[in-house]
């Protein structure tokens, strides 16, 4: 029974440090985020194709993260603890997440190519709002997400429900 529990802090402690790492890959998109807009309040036509490309690869590998890393871990766990209510809440809230995905998906598309980012670049400061607003809601499900599905089945919680 020691050995399971063990396994266990080991491995849910694993998804502890992923969720961080992921955390802190959402502060430097933040960061980033906010230099491209600084740039457009500044002087839209000095803005560079690298500078979108930088924002956005950080966009993009932010979303793929929580797709195909974060969520199926969350999953993982809540099905691990049987936690069939958290399932149900997180299938809700993955479906909200969809909106946004599609959002910078638009964003990476429309940015994607010197004639691309070039035609679209008046466009930029508009984009730049309408993913504010999308990636403000999108953080805020992903913390339900954490919340719900991970920080519930974490052993200082297990302790303090005995």
């Amino acid at each position: 029974m020691l050995e399971q529990c063990k396994t266990a802090r080991e491995r849910w402690g694993g998804v502890h440090q992923l969720i961080d790492r992921w955390l802190d890959e959402r502060r430097e998109l933040l960061v980033s985020f906010l230099e491209l807009k600084e740039a457009c309040d500044t002087e839209l036509e000095a803005v560079s194709k690298p500078q979108i490309d930088r924002f956005s690869e950080l966009l993009m590998d932010y979303i793929s993260a929580g797709h195909f890393e974060i969520y199926p871990q969350l999953r993982e766990e809540a099905n691990a603890f049987e936690d069939h209510q958290a399932l149900e809440i997180a299938s809700k809230l993955l479906e909200r997440l969809e909106l946004s995905t599609e959002l910078v998906l638009a964003f990476d598309a429309d940015y994607s190519t010197p004639v691309r980012c070039q035609h679209f670049l008046p466009r930029l400061p508009a984009w730049l709002d309408r993913l504010a607003k999308g990636l403000t809601e999108r953080f805020a499900l992903e913390d339900q997400l954490i919340a719900r599905l991970h920080a519930a089945h974490t052993p200082q919680r297990e302790a303090q429900a005995d």
